[in-house]
């Protein structure tokens, strides 16, 4: 099954879900280049509150990309341009857990299709796939997301940024 691309859900949907987060999402023009991308096209790209895709980027992208705009601090996002990576590898795991969350909330994409395009694009986890991580070695990831009051007990979103 191909990665799913931008294209293939509904955007609107996609830009509500991000609003939720005061992230905007901006839609780049096809074989434009992505302002803030840091992988280059057709990845997904940050540039302060926008987050921009083209309707080629991966979904997994997207999600990936606005969970570390989730998941950093404020003086982070107050300069954040391009580069948003984690600053510990706790805090890219907690990247990778709140996207597989919120990919729930898509209503194309779900929990299982993204294990399957995450390990697809070559995301690389200790147990050998996105599955296996997040329902057996996932506990520190959940926890941090916790204590940030990203996520509710239950792996509910609670609409905030850390």
């Amino acid at each position: 099954m191909p990665i799913l691309l931008c294209k293939n859900i509904h955007l609107n949907k996609l830009k509500i879900l991000f609003s939720r987060f005061g992230l905007s999402t901006e839609i780049v023009d096809d074989n434009a280049d992505i302002p803030g991308s840091f992988w280059q096209a057709p990845e997904a790209g940050l540039i302060g509150h926008t987050l921009y895709i083209r309707h080629d980027t991966p979904v997994h992208s997207a999600l990936h990309e606005a969970c570390h705009f989730i998941c950093m601090d404020e003086n982070r996002r107050a300069t954040l341009h391009t580069d948003a990576g984690g600053r510990s590898a706790i805090e890219e795991d907690s990247v990778c857990y709140l996207s597989i969350l919120l990919s729930e909330y898509i209503e194309e994409m779900g929990k299982q299709r993204m294990f399957s395009d995450m390990d697809e694009w070559g995301y690389s986890f200790r147990l050998g796939s996105a599955q296996a991580w997040f329902e057996q070695d996932a506990e520190d990831a959940q926890a941090w997301l916790i204590k940030k009051r990203i996520i509710t007990g239950t792996n509910e979103p609670c609409w905030r940024v850390r």
